[in-house]
């Protein structure tokens, strides 16, 4: 298939260079023009995701090349863009950052992946003619390297006009300047273990980028990142092998602040494959909604409400009671600390042996493959799965259903797992292996149980 798909990707040379709080300020000055926007995010990062959907008021798509093949990624990115005009990626860490020191699964592979004109982000603060070399060095390690404009972040408006007329001369066309953004301080997004703090937790966070994007209106260059989107290639890809759809199911879904970690594809995959979403809050519910067939606990902040959740007894008491009657569910890392005895000393719903604790300092962090021990909810015994970890906290028990490795050949034993329970730190994006998906909505099938 091939489509025409104006796009963009927005990439920093460093994170915390502002690529975020740019990305953001131009999606809401595009969205008030009446522009009919797609957003993507690089890599497996769920906090910008959310950003965006605030500010737009749709879905954002992750794109990871460390999870799926370049066909899957373009299907992907084809099928978020529909009814769009424009689809604008942010870029993950630097823009050649990938896996161990390689330019693997990086946004610079993305772009080449999609044929998407780049636009560099580069920090202003304490330099002048030095950002000529940092865009050099950037456009010349790849001769590929897709970039062909640039975005100044903190950089003052006196400076911004030599600035301009420098990289003009300097690249002689090549790559365009194409703004700037002044320091705003009222308008950073601050930062947290887990990278920026989730939308929901900003206060007057529409305000705040509503002042964001004017300043975007007036001194980035928005018809011209109209027009370099316009000149991206058309976008080839085959449609992605499913599995077949099979009849209905309704599956509960943890949705609140305390549990808001998840890739928008899933929840797209699974609705193709039948399975109807219920959203539900652990922190406001007195129980699991009825007659559901299966239960998905994602990531999010659980220590963050740890007092919340363990006085919302009739909750514990009634996923606890679901689990024991053989409830399929599916529990990455915050939904795994949430099933434990006890988190930072709260008692939560005690369905797994151990507590969660505070470790200050990143766990086990990064991409790993998981290799079943045994036949499970997600996989045959021997099958391996793309995963992703990042996490401060830890348990007593981490389990022992799955062997994860890192392409270092770190090797350690983790993950609780049975016919009907994933349970484990690792984080899946169903598209890596769509089987999973639809083994685990098999599982809520099965009619031998009544369990809500």
């Amino acid at each position: 298939m091939e489509q025409a798909i104006p796009r963009l990707l927005i990439a920093g040379t460093n994170s915390g260079c502002g690529k975020t709080t740019l990305v953001c300020g131009i999606l809401r000055a595009l969205h008030d023009r009446g522009v009919a926007l797609a957003s993507f995010k690089c890599g497996p990062d769920y906090i910008d995701p959310m950003f965006h959907s605030r500010i737009l008021d749709t879905k954002c798509r992750n794109l990871d090349l460390q999870f799926f093949p370049e066909n899957t990624l373009r299907h992907l990115l084809a099928q978020g863009s529909q009814d769009a005009r424009l689809g604008i990626i942010e870029g993950v860490m630097g823009y050649y950052d990938g896996v161990s020191l390689s330019t693997r699964a990086s946004s610079y592979e993305i772009a080449k992946a999609t044929d998407t004109p780049t636009v560099l982000v580069v920090n202003a603060r304490g330099a002048a003619h030095s950002l000529l070399a940092v865009i050099s060095g950037f456009a010349s390690l790849h001769p590929d390297s897709s970039i062909q404009g640039v975005i100044f972040n903190n950089c003052s408006p006196m400076l911004y006009p030599r600035l301009e007329e420098a990289v003009l001369s300097c690249f002689s066309g090549r790559i365009r300047p194409l703004g700037f953004l002044p320091p705003i301080p009222d308008c950073s997004l601050e930062s947290r273990h887990l990278g920026l703090i989730t939308a929901g937790e900003i206060q007057d966070l529409q305000e705040t980028m509503g002042k964001l994007a004017t300043q975007v209106e007036k001194t980035v260059k928005l018809d011209a990142l109209l027009s370099l989107a316009e000149t991206a290639p058309k976008l080839s890809w085959e449609p992605v092998r499913l599995p077949s759809p099979r009849q209905p199911v309704p599956i509960a879904v943890a949705m609140d602040p305390a549990f808001c970690f998840y890739y928008e594809d899933n929840f797209r995959l699974l609705e193709y494959l039948g399975a109807r979403l219920v959203p539900f809050s652990p922190l406001k519910d007195s129980c699991l909604p009825e007659n559901v067939r299966g239960l998905y606990l994602g990531g999010g902040y659980p220590e963050l409400y740890a007092e919340e959740l363990s006085r919302n007894t009739g909750m514990l008491q009634s996923i606890r009671e679901a689990l024991r009657e053989g409830l399929p569910c599916i529990a990455e890392c915050g939904g795994f600390l949430y099933l434990q005895e006890t988190l930072l000393g709260k008692p939560m719903v005690g369905y797994l042996p151990g507590r969660g604790f505070d470790t200050g300092h990143l766990v086990r962090f990064g991409y790993v493959s998981l290799t079943a021990k045994q036949d499970n909810l997600l996989c045959a015994a021997g099958e391996s799965i793309p995963a992703h970890e990042f996490h401060y906290y830890d348990v007593e028990n981490p389990g022992s259903v799955f062997t994860a490795r890192k392409e270092t050949g770190r090797e350690w034993n983790c993950g609780f797992a049975s016919d009907t329970l994933y349970a484990g730190f690792p984080h899946f994006h169903f598209y890596a292996k769509p089987e999973m998906a639809s083994r685990f909505l098999d599982a809520c099938r099965k009619e031998n149980v009544t369990y809500v």
